[in-house]
């Protein structure tokens, strides 16, 4: 079943929330028309790769024609085609940026499938996703929506102040140009009269308009502090939560409405009260209280314009290695990243040449490329200022006699640096200093150091918000093991597709804090979980778990995708968990003792009915790079005696039959001659250490068609080398290899 139909199945509070992810960006028409092109595309790559992004831009773009000619709805060809247009003038120059929002909503709607599959969301992912949330966002909306309604209203109270103004100067200009005589007529003493009642109006109004400035300006400061500002910190503490593999970042278009909203106000009334100021040249008294109060609220009205847009200007993306993109905040020396500024108001009287210029902190590592460019108008941000940085890179600082300062105090991992963003620009004549630094920052000088570099990108965005903690691993505070397995899971849905289940987390919690793992308020210290080696193993626990996921990436995502293995199951309740199931009944591993390998265990039974385990040993990147494990699990044999047997491989615990679990995944056909999960030889490929490079599956298959001999009759210079255990526990190893001698006096390895 696709993904999208999955999706569709869903309970309403888990629609609501998919429903939140389209928007013009990305219309959920198209996601809808194209569900099945759409999610057979590899939009991660085209997000990284512009070439391969403006193919995919072009073949959606066709895809949607296909689908508006097909079209019997007159309404729905319409709206089709008004979005073909639209996604045409936002993507073209930029196909990329559509990969990232299609790859995004993917990648959010796994989460929100896996979320709704399991019994209940972590605690950090709820509090996310709360109602209390929601409630608090209406209520902003309610309140900002309030005072624009105000302003507006106090903009036509000034204009019958002005319109009051006119009419009393102009009677007064009138009596003023009267003779002498006519000022003791009865008539003028009335005429003195309704211009004292006017001017007593005219001050009341006055006082009356500022009394509700006041009032307004009072409640856009408490909005701003209260709720505007607090949603911004929050905003950003889900951007770092998002940064480690957590749900997909929303929110900033509702903050630069409200930020724009709340701006704009402000400046309305400064431009009200000066017009109260120029109405004063004409007219004034004793007691005005335009002159006594004006001053005081123009100091107010400053700060606050002043604090709210320097609030606003935040780091959209984190810096990132496009070569990484699922792991922020690592930079690699020598390599381009990117990153991303925004200013969240809408300013039309802004200079639009706005320069921002990028500094890293001044120790050890200085910019290389230009630092410095001019933000522009993004269309589809609704005009708002941004600027995004596409080739910055690091050059490490060369210092005399070789000496860093500060080396030998943290591990290169552990060293937190910060990138900062500056500006200046002057509005109504407020000049403005902007500036903003990213989340804390890993620099690397080579792809191995990157595992402990996301370990430390992790740890300290779980546990902190304070983005300028730079000393934070000179003592790292201990991590709750509710939240840290949370985050663990959240690896396996951003970089694999799919989470941990309850009894994934439950075997690794075993594995890093024994029988602690009851305890789910038990504290994990940085050192355990990253820095000592497991008790045994000449590996961390995290080393341990980020080979596993990069094996998963890189050969059993297919397998992993369909939730065929295990995985995280000690050996003990393998046992436990086999030992009643058929014959051949085998379940799918990771490899404890090995960094990157999964095994299988499969039950079988001795002439006595006694219960045997047998298990192979552990598939690493090396081995699994020559075949797709699907098919090295339908080809698997053993080799007994010299006789080859048949594939003891049958059922997939608990009792799934192996080609109905596997049957969709086997990317190559049986060996010719051969059907259903049964083949003449072992299909697996060589161990890492051989020196010859692993046959093509074409290769071995005419290898296969070519070997008419019986193994139990080779010549005396061939060797059959093979080693089994059908012992309880043993081990089987996953491959045959014959030893026979060449045509030319040497050796020649054939996989068998």
């Amino acid at each position: 079943m696709s993904q999208w139909k999955r999706i569709q199945q869903l309970e309403i509070r888990h629609l609501e929330h998919v429903d939140y992810l389209y928007d013009d960006n990305f219309p959920m028409d198209i996601r809808q028309g194209l569900a099945s092109w759409i999610e057979a595309q590899d939009w991660e790559l085209a997000s990284n790769d512009e070439s391969v992004a403006m193919v995919m831009f072009s073949n959606l773009l066709t895809q949607m024609e296909k689908v508006r000619s097909q079209e019997q709805n007159f309404l729905q060809r319409h709206n089709l085609k008004i979005i073909h247009q639209q996604l045409q003038v936002k993507y073209s120059s930029n196909p990329a940026l559509m990969a990232r929002v299609i790859c995004s909503c993917l990648k959010e709607e796994r989460r929100i499938l896996e979320s709704a599959c399991m019994q209940e969301q972590g605690p950090l992912e709820k509090s996310l996703q709360n109602s209390v949330a929601l409630e608090r966002q209406k209520n902003i909306d309610n309140r900002v929506g309030l005072i624009r309604g105000s302003v507006q209203l106090m903009d036509q109270a000034v204009k019958f102040i002005e319109d009051m103004q006119d009419d009393f100067d102009f009677r007064y200009k009138t009596l003023q140009s009267r003779d002498q005589a006519e000022r003791n007529s009865e008539h003028m003493k009335q005429e003195v009269t309704r211009l004292q009642e006017m001017l007593n109006r005219l001050d009341f109004k006055r006082k009356e308009v500022l009394s509700k400035m006041d009032i307004v300006v009072k409640e856009i400061d408490d909005v701003m502090n209260s709720q505007l500002y607090p949603e911004l910190q929050d905003w950003k503490r889900r951007q770092q939560i998002t940064a480690i593999g957590g749900p997909q970042l929303t929110g900033l278009e509702q903050l630069q409405n409200w930020f724009t909203l709340t701006v704009q106000s402000l400046f309305q009334i400064k431009r009200q009260l000066d017009k109260l100021g120029e109405l004063v040249l004409k007219v004034t008294y004793e007691s005005d209280p335009i002159p006594l109060q004006k001053p005081q609220m123009e100091d107010k009205l400053k700060y606050l314009i002043y604090h709210l847009i320097k609030s606003s200007f935040v780091v959209e993306k984190q810096p990132c290695m496009p070569t990484h993109p699922q792991k922020p905040l690592i930079i690699k020396t020598g390599v381009q990243f990117t990153t991303k500024v925004r200013l969240l108001v809408k300013l039309p009287e802004v200079d639009y040449q706005l320069k921002v210029k990028t500094t890293f902190d001044n120790r050890q590592f200085f910019i290389l490329t230009n630092n410095t460019k001019v933000m522009d108008i993004e269309d589809y941000s609704n005009g708002c200022l941004s600027v995004e940085f596409r080739h910055l890179q690091l050059k490490e600082k060369k210092y005399i006699n070789g000496t860093k300062g500060n080396e030998g105090l943290l591990s290169v991992t552990e060293e937190l640096h910060s990138l900062s963003f500056e500006a200046c620009f002057t509005v109504q004549g407020l000049t403005i200093d902007l500036e903003i630094c990213s989340l804390p920052l890993v620099v690397i000088s080579n792809v191995s150091q990157l595992p402990g570099g996301w370990a430390s990108v992790m740890w300290y965005n779980l546990l902190t918000d304070e983005p300028k903690n730079l000393t934070f691993f000179t003592n790292p505070p201990r991590a709750n093991w509710t939240q840290l397995s949370e985050v663990l899971s959240w690896q396996f849905s951003a970089q694999a597709g799919r989470g941990l289940d309850k009894e994934q987390l439950t075997m690794l919690g075993e594995k890093l804090l024994g029988h602690h793992v009851s305890c789910s308020d038990y504290q994990v210290s940085w050192s355990r979980f990253s820095k000592e080696n497991i008790p045994g193993k000449s590996f961390s626990f995290w080393m341990w778990l980020d080979s596993i996921l990069e094996l998963i990436k890189k050969h059993l995502l297919p397998v992993w995708s369909e939730n065929y293995i295990m995985g995280f199951v000690s050996k003990e309740t393998e046992r436990i968990l086999l030992k009643d199931k058929e014959p051949g009944t085998f379940l799918l591993r990771f490899s404890e003792s090995h960094l990157g390998g999964i095994t299988f265990t499969w039950v079988d039974r001795e002439d006595n009915g006694e219960v045997k385990f047998n298990s192979v040993e552990p598939y690493t990147k090396n081995r699994l790079s020559a075949l797709p494990f699907a098919d090295i699990i339908r080809d698997y044999k053993v080799i007994s005696e010299g006789v080859v047997k048949e594939n003891p491989l049958k059922f997939l615990y608990p009792n799934i039959p192996k080609d109905e679990a596997f049957g969709r995944l086997y990317n190559s056909p049986p060996s010719k001659g051969e059907t259903g999960n049964s083949s003449s030889v072992i299909s697996t490929p060589p161990p890492s250490q051989s020196p010859e490079p692993p046959m093509t599956p074409g290769e071995f298959n005419m290898l296969n068609e070519h070997l008419c001999f019986d193994i139990d009759s080779v010549s005396t210079q061939t060797h059959t080398k093979y080693t089994q255990e059908n012992t309880s526990g043993g081990k089987t190893p996953g491959l045959l290899v014959l030893v026979r001698a060449g045509t030319r006096g040497r050796s020649e390895r054939q996989v068998l």
